[in-house]
């Protein structure tokens, strides 16, 4: 069920998944209710209640959302989450994907509850800046010592795109810059992601597998009708 899992803190739980999980997308046609299903089922792995982990409505844009009690999920491409006046501890959050890469935070705060986020940070989101977006809202709730856990995603020998689009996007974030292992243009968006946190200050703590390479992980550039695997963090005693 899990690709990868670890206790990065006390009392603080990063996990990806893997398609032993199964497809934990609403939004690619599958049934909704064996969705749900396998969502509880993954909820009890982690030892937390049904309904626990919060989800939210991807859209490749650049939003972070501060969640701050159970909710529908957002709009955004991004979650932070912290005790407040509010909730006790933070929401355990989520974040899908299929070859973009999805991003987990963790940081310290002056209190003893960690502050927590998720991003997905696909093509769009590296270039307009998601990741450096997450960690700003972070710190503006507190965190300080931020560690990042990069999950598995498409790598940069893997992700061809035209010289137009490796262009443009370069550009902005020039770490992003790569060939394919076949010699034609691509993308690496783990190393843009990574050079944006390097100069965030914010240490990688891990950088996953790439999705394509591995059967054991959905990949939409494998199969356009794959479903998801989920980046994961949450507290617990």
């Amino acid at each position: 069920m899990f690709w990868w899992r670890d206790e990065v803190r006390p009392g603080v739980s990063v996990a990806f998944t893997d398609t032993d999980a199964g497809n934990l997308a609403l939004h690619v046609g599958d049934n909704p209710q064996q969705v749900l299903a396998r969502r509880v089922r993954l909820e009890e792995a982690a030892g937390l209640g049904a309904g626990s982990f919060q989800y939210m409505d991807q859209v490749h844009g650049n939003a972070v959302e501060f969640i701050a009690a159970p909710g529908p999920g957002p709009t955004a491409d991004a979650m932070v989450s912290a005790a407040t006046g509010s909730i006790t501890s933070a929401r355990p959050l989520a974040v899908m994907v299929a070859d973009c890469v999805p991003v987990v935070f963790v940081g310290d705060h002056a209190s003893t509850n960690p502050v927590i986020a998720v991003a997905h940070a696909g093509r769009p989101g590296v270039a307009s800046a998601v990741v450096p977006a997450t960690v700003a809202e972070m710190r503006r709730r507190g965190a300080l010592n931020i560690s990042a856990w990069l999950g598995p995603s498409i790598c940069g020998s893997c992700y061809e795109v035209p010289e137009q689009l490796r262009s443009e996007v370069s550009a902005k974030v020039p770490a992003t810059w790569s060939t394919t292992s076949w010699g034609t243009p691509a993308l690496d968006l783990p190393a843009g992601v990574r050079a944006q946190l390097a100069e965030l200050d914010v240490n990688v703590e891990y950088s996953g597998e790439c999705t394509l390479e591995h059967e054991s992980l959905f990949s939409y550039r494998r199969d356009s009708r794959t479903g998801r695997f989920a980046g994961l963090v949450w507290t617990h005693d």
